[in-house]
C-alpha cells in the first residue's frame, strides 16, 4: 500500500545508521514489524499466571502415552485371525465325520 507519511529527518537518519537500511522504506517497515512483535509480546506478558501448566513426572508419562496412543495405527482384529488347516465336518446323519483337507478320513 502506498503511503506518504511526514518523517523527522534526524530520527530517520539516526535510524538508518543504527539498523544499517539501506532504504527509508526498510527502516520503516523493520520499526512496523518490531511496533507488531512488541504488542505480541505484551498480550503474552498479560496472559502470565493465567495458565495451568502441571510440570509433574507422571503429567508428561500421561501425555506421552496419550501421544503414543494416538498415533498407533490398530488393524482390526479379524485380519489376524488364524484360520483352522483341517475343517472337520459331518454328515447329515452324523455317522461319519470327514476331514477336508490331505484327503483323510476318520
Amino acid at each position: 500500500m502506498r503511503t506518504n507519511i511526514v518523517i523527522d529527518d534526524k530520527l530517520m537518519a539516526d535510524v538508518m545508521a543504527s539498523g544499517d537500511f539501506k532504504t527509508k522504506r526498510e527502516a520503516v517497515e523493520e520499526g512496523l514489524r518490531l511496533l507488531k512483535r512488541k504488542k505480541a509480546y505484551a498480550a503474552l506478558l498479560a496472559a502470565r499466571g493465567t495458565l495451568f501448566w502441571d510440570d509433574s513426572d507422571e503429567a508428561w508419562a500421561k501425555a506421552r502415552e496419550e501421544r503414543q496412543l494416538a498415533e498407533t495405527v490398530q488393524e482390526p482384529a479379524a485380519t489376524y485371525a488364524v484360520k483352522p488347516a483341517v475343517k472337520a465336518r459331518t454328515s447329515q446323519a452324523g455317522a461319519e465325520t470327514k476331514l477336508h483337507g490331505k484327503g483323510k478320513s476318520a
